[in-house]
């Protein structure tokens, strides 16, 4: 019997404790009026508040809206109470550029969130079933999944997203609904081979039961379920580590490369899924292919370089770390000149910094405490006036092993893009003498001719 079933379900799950607030997403479909109907049998027994949500798409004009007049005739019945909400999908989707999918799901969960915070509900309950689940692993395998993705849909999410009815068939809950003539709706659109879950449903699984096996809905779904089983405790294997590699703020996630490294890719998979959830509040949309794009910035070689992900995540890979982040991250455009004085101090406001001058003998320069910030040049070396400003096209310095250019000397040193500009460089007339705090024309440093040192210091104001 379906009840018994689904209550089966729900107590292995754990999934409905006794006094629970629960909104049923209620499409007005076969899944979603059966769920309702199963749950409001359970109300008296468990003591359950049932509430019913459902949402107007406004993509299939007059039957959508005999389908929210049945979903309220439905519950009127069943004296459930019932919130429906109309919202323009297609006109949404198109501003922010979403999918109809992507942003139909976004509205909908949007929809159930505010809907439990009015209620004071502690649980969301979506008529997801078996046939749902064999459809959803095989569209992942088509997109390229791993183990996380065979795992499917899952019965419970922390964030209270029930789904009771995971463990029935549709041609089930098809009869269930006949048998208490509860006379649902029916989707056109799902009848008709136009999105890719479509033909699976309609043309791909039908073949396979016919050519291949029968069975083939439950044995996807045994595969589901074994993978669930090993992904558990891979899951909290990766977790630990997570904890130990990821650094969190309110608006990215940064992951430690040199302890991302030194794990099996499994779990490194796992740290870069838990990393785009915390940016994202889940992993909707994000694939295999995309996972394996970031492990590749692990490897040093790809220092400097940016992914976008999908729903506007970015991986940058930074000299010692991959940031995860909502927000691009660009060069700042800051162009600046100063004349360094041969005694005295210039703020340079573009930078927040202070560079400070003096020229003084080699004698005291020798006598002076060493001091990281202050860097020394030969005075006499200096062929025209001292100048700091931003970096050039073609800026070059004359390192001990040759001459390199500086946008290659920054990469070298991992200097993060984003911070290349802020970078002083100082220059007697075209030539670089300095790097900011990073390297020193070896023309110009002290020998054993130095006289005069020009002691230059550059701080943060």
């Amino acid at each position: 019997m379906i009840f018994d079933r689904v209550v089966d379900t729900i107590d292995k799950h754990n999934m409905i404790s006794y006094g629970d607030k629960i909104i049923v997403g209620l499409s007005g479909g076969p899944d979603s009026v059966c769920l309702l109907h199963i749950l409001n049998r359970l109300k008296e027994s468990r003591n359950l508040k049932i509430y019913a949500a459902h949402l107007n798409h406004q993509i299939r004009g007059i039957e959508a809206q005999k389908d929210a007049l049945f979903v309220s005739e439905l519950c009127d019945s069943l004296e459930i109470p019932v919130f429906i909400k109309s919202v323009d999908v297609p006109k949404y989707c198109e501003e922010k550029g979403l999918s109809l999918e992507e942003g139909a799901r976004n509205i909908r969960y949007d929809m159930f969130y505010e809907i439990k915070r009015r209620t004071g509900a502690n649980k969301i309950a979506i008529g997801h079933n078996m046939n749902d689940q064999a459809e959803t692993v095989m569209m992942r395998i088509m997109r390229g999944t791993g183990l996380q993705g065979l795992r499917g849909i899952e019965y419970t999410r922390e964030n209270g997203i029930i789904r009771p009815i995971l463990d029935i068939e549709r041609k089930d809950i098809e009869a269930y609904c006949e048998q208490h003539e509860l006379h649902p709706k029916i989707d056109q659109t799902n009848l008709e081979s136009i999105y890719t879950r479509n033909r699976i449903r309609l043309e791909l699984l039908p073949y396979m039961q016919e050519h291949f096996n029968s069975n083939v809905v439950e044995s996807i779904v045994r595969l589901s379920n074994s993978m669930k089983s090993d992904g558990d405790y891979l899951d909290s294997e990766a977790m630990k580590a997570y904890d130990e590699v990821a650094t969190l703020d309110d608006k990215a996630v940064e992951v430690n490369v040199e302890k991302l490294s030194g794990y099996h890719e499994a779990i490194q998979s796992r740290i870069i899924r838990y990393a785009i959830k915390d940016v994202l509040g889940d992993t909707n949309f994000v694939d295999q292919k995309h996972i394996e794009d970031v492990i590749q910035l692990i490897d040093t070689s790809k220092n400097g370089k940016m992914l976008n992900l999908p729903r506007g995540v970015f991986a940058y890979r930074r000299a010692n770390s991959i940031l995860f982040t909502l927000e691009e991250i660009k060069e700042d455009e800051i162009e600046y000149s100063y004349h360094v004085p041969k005694d005295g101090f210039i703020k340079i406001k573009e930078l927040g910094i202070l560079v400070d001058s003096d020229v003084i003998t080699i004698e005291k320069y020798r006598s002076l405490k060493k001091d990281s910030s202050v860097k020394a040049v030969d005075f006499d070396k200096i062929k025209g006036g001292i100048t700091v400003r931003n970096r050039q096209p073609g800026d070059k310095i004359k390192l001990k092993g040759g001459t390199k250019k500086i946008k290659d000397l920054f990469i070298d040193l991992k200097i993060p893009r984003e911070m290349r500009n802020r970078v002083p460089i100082v220059v007697d007339g075209e030539e670089v003498i300095l790097a900011g705090e990073y390297r020193m024309n070896e023309n110009y440093k002290i020998d054993e001719n130095t006289k005069k040192v020009l002691k230059l210091s550059i701080k943060k104001l």
